[in-house]
């Protein structure tokens, strides 16, 4: 049996289908919502980088084969799918930096991203899907939360990929920039490697400096 929500709280389902779908997008059209854009964020965990969000509002008839949670997709999956959506959806990101995260925190920092992301969109929502336990607050129109979304919503798996390649390939282009820590391998993500380079080195700019272990060290390498 689904457990019963109210309009502001998130949907949590035992019924998560095999893939993605597009029947919440559907049911908010019937209800006189459209369009519907999902979104999602990627780097909530990492030790260093920013969070990055994503909204997109699908096409019905141009949807990409293949959409799902970007965590259950290779890398080369998720790079033809980021091009495929690119190209048929209307699509926005936004990021928050990992100052802002430290001086904010991590919630805030991943629901003021999301709130920037859709309110970028060139097409405004009318409703929004989100992943997660929250709404960004502020927005122009409803929305709700869903749990497990990028599980159950095409629209929520599509934002995940591009919020997600979108993040990776920021942290490819700052692996340049600072080469000890192996940004490229793991994206900022608490690795061996990763710590290693933070035991050697020290943190730089762009690590998160209120996350565990890294709020007991000292030093900065860099700058942004």
């Amino acid at each position: 049996m689904k457990r019963r929500t109210s309009p502001d709280s998130p949907m949590l389902f035992e019924d998560v289908p095999l893939v993605p779908d597009f029947r919440l997008e559907l049911k908010a059209r019937k209800a006189g919502h459209w369009p519907v854009a999902g979104a999602d964020e990627a780097g909530r965990g990492p030790l260093a980088g920013p969070v990055v969000a994503a909204a997109v509002i699908l096409d019905p008839k141009r949807i990409p084969d293949g959409l799902n949670d970007s965590k259950q997709l290779s890398a080369q999956k998720r790079e033809e799918l980021f091009v495929q959506i690119l190209a048929t959806a209307t699509v926005s990101i936004a990021s928050s930096s990992s100052t802002r995260i430290d001086e904010t925190d991590i919630r805030k920092a991943s629901l003021d991203a999301m709130r920037r992301a859709i309110c970028g969109l060139s097409v405004p929502a009318s409703y929004v899907l989100t992943d997660g336990l929250d709404v960004p607050p502020g927005l122009d129109c409803p929305g709700q939360a869903v749990v497990k979304g990028d599980a159950r919503s095409v629209s929520i798996a599509a934002a995940s990929i591009v919020a997600k390649v979108t993040r990776d390939r920021m942290m490819a282009r700052a692996d340049s920039t600072f080469p000890v820590y192996g940004f490229a391998a793991h994206a900022g993500y608490g690795t061996a490697q990763h710590r290693a380079g933070i035991e050697k080195n020290g943190p730089c700019s762009l690590h998160r400096m209120t996350f565990s272990p890294l709020k007991k060290l000292p030093g900065d390498i860099g700058s942004d």
